[in-house]
């Protein structure tokens, strides 16, 4: 099937690659011609397990970038990965889908033929009916269900393993405007969904938009919960990882996401229970609940930070933050639970070094007054303290000797030689 993604971004980049690699011709629209190029080098613009490698194999065959909108006239389908970032109220700019769907529109009024526009981006409910739809509609001057379709595609993706969620997924989500849009998805996730592992959910398209809400918020609001109980257990001097292990025997819980730690991050859960939040609120209705799994996520790089305190005097210390990236396996630093913990330890007085093997570069333009060292080691040599951030596997083989005060405090529960500090202490062990 010949397929457009507009947007190479992180979502888009990926969708692209994976396509290709299922045996789809892919065009790439992108306006930014740095990251065109990129591509069409066979380079990855983003850093993810597994994906420079499909882009490197299907570059200049099956898989191409350009900035001009017209080549989408030669493609049966276009996805719209297009940022929605987050508004200071919590809810969605919507202007870079706007934008999109106005030059999709324009370049789809010359095309003779039918043509499915899929939203691919997270979106509340209606976006894709209310706001994409109507704009297609104008600027094509084409009717949805008259040669025109749209439907809503929710992505689930997680950094570090994206092309692996998307080629083996556990569930495809299609809210669709008709039935032939659906069978057009279908046909394009046919080696998918042969998965006997993978679920195949077919609903309508708010449905399908308010799916992505949901599976982000569940799994927030389980994390959140997991560090309230980890904080309680701290209290009494109990260890959260053998409660929590021993309550993930209940099969109606499972034993995922029951790592209590520094809290989640990144581009998704932050700005998808936000944008909940705000939606919910538009509707009239108070979501206290996902409020509290906010407030309590937002408390946990504080306490970190407070319980370094209690073992070395922050004011003026050389404290050494391990881990920059908000998981291990990404360069991504959105809304890493690290960047709050500088926040904190420099708001106490403390002098912060840091280290993380790929996401230095990322945080230095924001940071630019902070240390950066080359490795580990570096970063911990005489440093009055240290705090894990983000568990890197190669934080396991850490060296302490040359601290100055050989004190940590753990927010990941690493693999550590504990025996080799004078202090150790879990954030919530």
């Amino acid at each position: 099937m010949d397929v457009s993604i507009i947007g190479s971004g992180y979502v888009g980049t990926t969708i692209a690659a994976c396509l290709a690699d299922l045996g789809h011709d892919v065009l790439n629209v992108e306006i930014d011609e740095d990251i065109v190029a990129t591509i069409n080098a066979g380079e990855a613009p983003i850093h993810e397990s597994g994906l420079e490698e499909r882009i490197a194999e299907h570059a200049g065959t099956t898989l191409r970038a350009t900035t001009d909108y017209d080549e989408i006239r030669g493609t049966d389908v276009t996805f719209l990965c297009l940022p929605t970032p987050q508004t200071d109220d919590g809810g969605l700019d919507l202007a870079p889908m706007r934008a999109g769907a106005e030059s999709l529109g324009r370049t789809l009024a010359e095309k003779d033929g039918d043509h499915l526009v899929v939203v691919k981006s997270t979106v509340l409910p209606s976006t894709t009916e209310e706001v994409v739809g109507p704009i297609l509609e104008e600027e094509s001057g084409r009717r949805i269900g008259d040669g025109l379709e749209i439907a809503m595609n929710p992505e689930f993706l997680r950094m570090s393993t994206a092309v692996e969620d998307f080629l083996e997924p556990d569930k495809v989500v299609i809210g669709a405007s008709s039935e032939d849009a659906a069978a057009t998805l279908r046909e394009l996730y046919a080696p998918i969904l042969g998965r006997e592992e993978t679920d195949l959910v077919e609903t309508d398209i708010r449905e399908a938009e308010l799916i992505k809400y949901a599976n982000n918020a569940f799994l927030a609001s389980k994390v959140s919960l997991v560090n309230e109980l980890g904080n309680i257990a701290k209290e009494y001097g109990a260890d959260a990882y053998e409660v929590l292990e021993a309550v993930g025997l209940d099969d109606r819980i499972s034993d995922r996401f029951m790592r209590s730690g520094l809290g989640w991050g990144g581009s998704c859960f932050p700005k998808d229970v936000n944008a909940l939040r705000a939606g919910a609120r538009e509707q009239g209705y108070d979501p206290d609940l996902l409020d509290a799994v906010v407030s309590v996520n937002d408390e946990q790089p504080r306490r970190l930070v407070a319980l370094l305190g209690e073992h070395v005097p922050l004011e003026g210390a050389r404290v050494a933050v391990l881990g920059l990236s908000f998981k291990p396996g990404t360069d991504d630093v959105r809304k890493s639970r690290a960047l709050d913990v500088i926040e904190h330890l420099r708001e106490r007085g403390a002098e912060v070094v840091a280290y993380d093997p790929v996401a230095i570069e990322n945080v230095r333009p924001d940071y630019p007054e902070i240390e950066y060292a080359d490795s580990a080691d570096a970063a911990l040599e005489g440093a009055d303290g240290a705090v894990v951030a983000t568990d890197w596997p190669e934080f396991d083989d850490l060296a302490f000797d040359g601290m100055a005060n050989r004190v940590l405090v753990d927010g990941r529960r690493i693999d550590v030689d504990r025996d080799a500090l004078e202090v150790y202490e879990g954030l919530t062990w």
